[in-house]
């Protein structure tokens, strides 16, 4: 049996990660996914939060956006928007977007305006709360 699969963690302007992974852990729509070697087929949608995925012994940590998953037994593809590191986050610039934000909000919106406000929201309260609870990780 396999003990590792092939993980290529792919944002719109880079590759973040290439290589064998042991475990996958993501956000989905449902909460979260758990991935191992020989995963049966599927594709899911992405949510932005935190994915961790284990290499060896070592755990590695990313701040994802929203995007897609194809799971396949023996390899992994991840498609975001952005892939960060959390040490990589300037959060001074997502506290002024969390900022921003919480100020359209509390104007009068449209539909489309209330969610893509809320997702820029939602963004910048993930990279604050992930930027501070793994500052020490490096991949």
């Amino acid at each position: 049996m396999v003990k590792t699969f092939k993980l290529d963690m792919m944002a719109s302007d880079h590759v973040f990660f290439s290589g064998e992974c042991d475990e996958l852990v993501f956000p989905g729509q449902d909460g979260s996914f758990g991935i191992l070697p020989n995963h049966q087929p599927m594709i899911t949608c992405l949510n932005a939060g935190e994915i961790r995925f284990r290499v060896g012994d070592e755990w590695h940590y990313a701040i994802v956006s929203d995007g897609f998953v194809e799971i396949m037994p023996n390899y992994v593809n991840i498609l975001a928007d952005t892939i960060e590191r959390p040490e990589d986050i300037d959060i001074k610039r997502a506290e002024a977007a969390k900022e921003r934000a919480e100020e359209r909000l509390r104007q009068k919106l449209s539909i489309k305006q209330y969610y893509h406000t809320q997702a820029a929201l939602n963004r910048a309260m993930t990279r604050l709360k992930l930027s501070g609870k793994h500052n020490h990780i490096n991949i």
